[in-house]
C-alpha cells in the first residue's frame, strides 16, 4: 500500500496550526450566550461604520492637501522610467511612467472608489474578515504610496520621502483598528505598516541614481537624501511595538467590552424581571446589595386581583389560561408605571405595587389613586371587547393604603427581593379583599384617600365611615373608588 500524499496532510497541520494561533487572539466567543455574543457583534459593526466615515475623512483631507500644494515645475525623476523601458514595451512603459509621474491623483481615486464600497458594505451587511484585512491593506498601502510618490513630485532621490512626517499617520491607521476591540486586526495593521516601511527603505537603497546613499552620520542623513539604516529600524520597531502594546490593550479592553454588554443585557434582563426603578438602584448601587439593606418611606401601596380567574382557569385549557393572565398583565402593567408606580411582585393573578419608593414623588397617595381610576377604566374597555366577543367579562379588586414601609432587599445572598414591608402593605392587602365585603371595586382608608386630596387628587368619592375590615382591630374609615 502506498503512502498518502503529503499535501493534504501538511494542508491540515496548517489548518490546526492557524486555527491555534487565531485562537491566541481572539476573545472566547464560543463561550458567550448566543445573545452577548450578538450584542458585541452589533458594537463592532457600529464601529466598523465609524472607520469607513473616517476613512472618508482621511481621504478628503489627503486630496485637500493634494489640492492646494504647488510641486515644483520641470523637475522630475527618471530612474523608474528608464527601468520600465528597459523591461517593458516602450507604449507601456511611457503610459505606466505617466501615471508614476502623478501618482497621488490615482491612488486617492481608487481609495475614494474602495472607502465608498466599504461604506456601503458596512451598512448593508456584516463584513467579513478578509474584507477588513484588505482595507488594512489598502490604508497602509495608499499612505506608503502617497510617501513614495514625494521623490517624484519634488524631483528629489527615493531617501527624500523617508525624512517625510506623514509616517506619523501610520499610527493613526493602526488606531482605529483598536475601534473593533480585535486585537488581531491592529496586530496586522502594525505588520503591514512595518513591511510597507521596509519596502520604502529598500527602494530608496535600490534605486537611488548616485549609487547606495546610506551614511552612518546622523547630521549627514538628517540634512541630505541618505539612508541611515539605525533610524530607519527604529522606525519599524518602534511600529511594530505600538501596534503589540495597542493589541495587548485591545485583549485586555475587549474582555472589558464583554463584561460591559453582558452585564448591559444583564441590566435590560432586569427591566423585565423588576420595575426599570428597582432595577436602576441595583445596577446603579455603588456596593454588592445584601439582604437585610434598606430605606424607611413614605409610600402607597397598591394590591390588583382579577377576579374569579381561579374559577376560569379551571374552565379554561391551560393555555387559554396563561394567556388570559398575560393579558391582564400587559393591559394593567404599563398604566401603574405611567402613573408613577414600580411592580413590586405579580402574586398570581394579582399584582402589587408601590408609589413613592423606587421613584421618590411627593403625590405618591395621588398617583396610586390616579392609577386606580384608570385600571378601572382599562377594565371596563377589556370587559367590553370580551363581551364582543362571547367570552366572559373581566372584574378587578383593587385597594390602596399608605403610611411607612420599609423598602429593600430581602432573602439570601442566593436569592434577593426588592419589596416593601409595614402595616401600610398589610393594610392594602386586607383592603383588598374586603372590597368583596362592601360590595365594591376598589377601596381606600380614610386618611390614604385624604392625603391624595392634599396630594392634588380631584375625584370626589364615597365615604364610609367606621367599617369593620377582617384582620384589623380598630374599625377604619373607608373611602369607595370604584
Amino acid at each position: 500500500m502506498s503512502a498518502p500524499a503529503p499535501g493534504p496532510a501538511w494542508r491540515g497541520r496548517w489548518k490546526m496550526a492557524r486555527s491555534a494561533i487565531l485562537g491566541r487572539f481572539q476573545a472566547p466567543a464560543a463561550m458567550l450566550p448566543a445573545r452577548i455574543e450578538r450584542a458585541i457583534i452589533a458594537e463592532q459593526d457600529r464601529s466598523e461604520k465609524i472607520i469607513g466615515w473616517f476613512q472618508m475623512g482621511v481621504v478628503v483631507f489627503f486630496a485637500s492637501l493634494y489640492a492646494v500644494s504647488r510641486p515644483p515645475e520641470g523637475r522630475t525623476f527618471d530612474p523608474m522610467h528608464a527601468m520600465l523601458a528597459a523591461w517593458l514595451p516602450s507604449a507601456t512603459a511611457a503610459l505606466i511612467a505617466s501615471i508614476l509621474a502623478k501618482p497621488v491623483p490615482w491612488a486617492l481615486a481608487l481609495y475614494f472608489g474602495a472607502t465608498v464600497i466599504r461604506l456601503v458594505w458596512a451598512y448593508r451587511a456584516r463584513l467579513p474578515p478578509w474584507s477588513l484585512m484588505g482595507s488594512i491593506v489598502i490604508d497602509m498601502g495608499l499612505l506608503m504610496g502617497l510617501i513614495w510618490s514625494f521623490h517624484i513630485q519634488y524631483g528629489q532621490p527615493p531617501a527624500f520621502y523617508l525624512k517625510a512626517p506623514t509616517l506619523l499617520y501610520v499610527f493613526i491607521f493602526i488606531a482605529l483598528r483598536a475601534l473593533r476591540y480585535e486585537e488581531r486586526y491592529v496586530l496586522a495593521a502594525g505588520g503591514v505598516a512595518a513591511l510597507g516601511w521596509l519596502g520604502l527603505v529598500a527602494y530608496a537603497a535600490v534605486f537611488d541614481p548616485a549609487g547606495m546613499p546610506t551614511t552612518r552620520n546622523y547630521v549627514e542623513y538628517m540634512t541630505a537624501a541618505r539612508i541611515l539604516w539605525g533610524a530607519e529600524i527604529d522606525k519599524v520597531v518602534t511600529i511594530l511595538v505600538v501596534a503589540v502594546l495597542l493589541g495587548l490593550a485591545m485583549r485586555n479592553a475587549r474582555g472589558l467590552l464583554v463584561r460591559a454588554v453582558a452585564e448591559g443585557e444583564a441590566a435590560r434582563d432586569l427591566k423585565r424581571f423588576f420595575s426599570a426603578d428597582v432595577a436602576h438602584q441595583i445596577t446603579a448601587a455603588d456596593e454588592r446589595i445584601r439582604p437585610g439593606e434598606g430605606k424607611i418611606c413614605d409610600a402607597a401601596t397598591l394590591f390588583l386581583d382579577l377576579r374569579g380567574f381561579t374559577t376560569m382557569s379551571r374552565e379554561l385549557p391551560p393555555e387559554q389560561t396563561v394567556a388570559l393572565l398575560g393579558e391582564y398583565q400587559a393591559r394593567m402593567v404599563p398604566i401603574i408605571q405611567r402613573h408613577g408606580g414600580s411592580i413590586d411582585k405579580f402574586l398570581g393573578d394579582g399584582i402589587m405595587a408601590s408609589f413613592g419608593c423606587a421613584r421618590p414623588s411627593e403625590r405618591y397617595a395621588a398617583e396610586a389613586l390616579a392609577a386606580v381610576d384608570a385600571v378601572m377604566d382599562e377594565a371596563a374597555a377589556w370587559s367590553d371587547v370580551r363581551a364582543a366577543r362571547d367570552l366572559p367579562a373581566i372584574r378587578i379588586g383593587a385597594a390602596v393604603a399608605t403610611g411607612p414601609v420599609l423598602f429593600g432587599a430581602v432573602g439570601d445572598e442566593t436569592r434577593l427581593e426588592y419589596t416593601v414591608i409595614g402595616d401600610a402593605v398589610n393594610l392594602a392587602a386586607k383592603l383588598e379583599k374586603h372590597t368583596k365585603v362592601e360590595k365594591v371595586r376598589a377601596l381606600c382608608d380614610g386618611d390614604t384617600y385624604a392625603l391624595a386630596k392634599r396630594q392634588g387628587y380631584q375625584p370626589d368619592k364615597e365615604l364610609r365611615a367606621q367599617r369593620k375590615v377582617g384582620g384589623v382591630e380598630a374599625p377604619v374609615d373607608l373611602a369607595v373608588l370604584a
